[in-house]
């Protein structure tokens, strides 16, 4: 059970990925049609059900992680179509660099890092979510 602290916490991160998710459909949509069973942007009241793209995160307690405990994030492309390893590249790169730009400013009184680990991003540093 998540404390109440933790759910404010993941509330202002959902707001953050709301942003970033908004920033790549701009970006991206014109790269790749939407899946046909995905409603189109901002025709839900969730950003994470409709659109091309949806990013989040997850926590983990960072077993096997060099990191430690974070949040795992997670960018899905919600196509048929093949997505280029560069492209997912591209926008881990470019997702890593709105999360260091916009969590200082969501939460001031925390240390954070945004790091990659293989084939994802981890956020990590002074969660302080006890």
């Amino acid at each position: 059970m998540r404390t109440a602290k933790a759910r404010e916490w993941e509330k202002k991160l959902k707001h953050v990925f709301d942003e970033i998710d908004r920033i790549l459909e701009t970006e991206y949509s014109g790269y790749f049609t939407r899946h046909p069973n995905r409603p189109p942007e901002g025709t839900t009241s969730n950003p994470e059900m409709d659109g091309l793209i949806n990013v989040g995160a997850s926590y983990s307690a960072g077993f096997g992680s060099e990191f430690g405990p974070g949040y795992v994030v997670s960018i899905r492309i919600s196509t048929l179509g093949r997505v280029p390893d560069t492209v997912k590249q591209e926008m881990r790169d470019n997702v890593q660099h709105l999360l260091q730009e916009k969590l200082p400013s969501v939460f001031p009184e925390n240390q954070l890092f945004v790091d990659q680990e293989k084939n994802h991003l981890r956020i990590h540093g002074d969660l302080s979510l006890d």
